[in-house]
């Protein structure tokens, strides 16, 4: 097999103390993403998601055991010819920069992207999820990857929510990051936004009269869901349009912030889903 990428173009690293790789590490904490604008995530698949994505890559990283197969060489060569850097490290290096004791055979360093709020349309049919103070990464990746799957269109952060580009949310989107748009806003912010929008704004709230079950329509929608431990704040929920219950018949009062999201999300998509 030939190797797509060219010789000379991809630098060993074996050394821990390698200051690419100290780099690489420090993308774990969110100060070092906030000031670099870079995050990783790992696996092939995500690699591949985002060129496929245009999406900018910065580095590739792969194991020395993967060099001889050709989808891993191919994603290599295409983001050394967009201008990214190809590093082919030990396996132990990959298990430092993930902090996973098997880690995958590829990691990714990717730009970070945000959507401006005045960027944002809704037309009719469209459905966008805002969470309000979200703060476990992997609800807040499964919302991405829900939202991904029932095509709605994106996906705002209101006030102080966790990080949309941690490790673990973007373990947590299986890819569909590179597909869903984000959106940071206050909660000023997104208030002011949702009162000049055409569409609908639905939040969940325990006090609710309508069931989710009757919310089917093609009007522009936006999804609004509260914080995991104690839902919307009343200023938030003062603000919906509607607010709309998930009725449960044992004995458990909650669901957990993504699954309550994807029942929503597919109860307000049915429409326009089909088999």
């Amino acid at each position: 097999m030939t190797d797509p990428v060219a010789a000379g173009t991809v630098h060993q690293v074996t050394s821990l103390s390698n200051p690419q790789v100290k780099n690489l590490r420090a993308l774990q904490m969110k100060k070092h993403r906030d000031e670099t604008g870079l995050f990783i995530g790992e696996g092939l698949k995500l690699v591949t998601d985002a060129l496929e994505e245009h999406w900018p890559v910065d580095t590739i990283c792969y194991a020395g055991a993967a060099r001889d197969q050709e989808r891993v060489l191919r994603a290599a060569a295409s983001v050394k010819a967009r201008g990214g850097t190809v590093l082919e490290v030990t396996e132990a290096i990959l298990g430092k920069i993930t902090k996973r004791e098997n880690p995958q055979m590829v990691v990714g360093v990717f730009r970070q992207k945000l959507m401006p709020l005045d960027k944002v349309t809704l037309a009719a049919n469209d459905v966008w999820v805002a969470l309000e103070g979200v703060k476990d990464p992997g609800n807040l990746g499964t919302v991405i990857r829900t939202v991904d799957s029932v095509g709605a269109r994106g996906v705002i952060l209101v006030g102080d929510t966790c990080d949309p580009f941690s490790f673990e949310t973007v373990r947590a989107t299986m890819g569909s990051l590179f597909h869903v748009p984000l959106v940071r806003a206050s909660v000023e912010a997104f208030l002011g936004f949702a009162a000049r929008s055409p569409a609908r704004l639905v939040g969940t709230h325990l006090s609710a009269t309508h069931d989710y079950r009757t919310l089917a329509s093609s009007e522009p929608t936006i999804l609004l869901m509260g914080n995991e431990q104690s839902g919307l704040p009343p200023r938030l929920a003062e603000a919906c349009d509607v607010r709309a219950k998930i009725p449960m018949a044992g004995r458990a009062d909650s669901l957990n912030l993504a699954i309550a999201t994807g029942i929503m999300l597919y109860e307000l998509r049915r429409d326009v889903l089909t088999v």
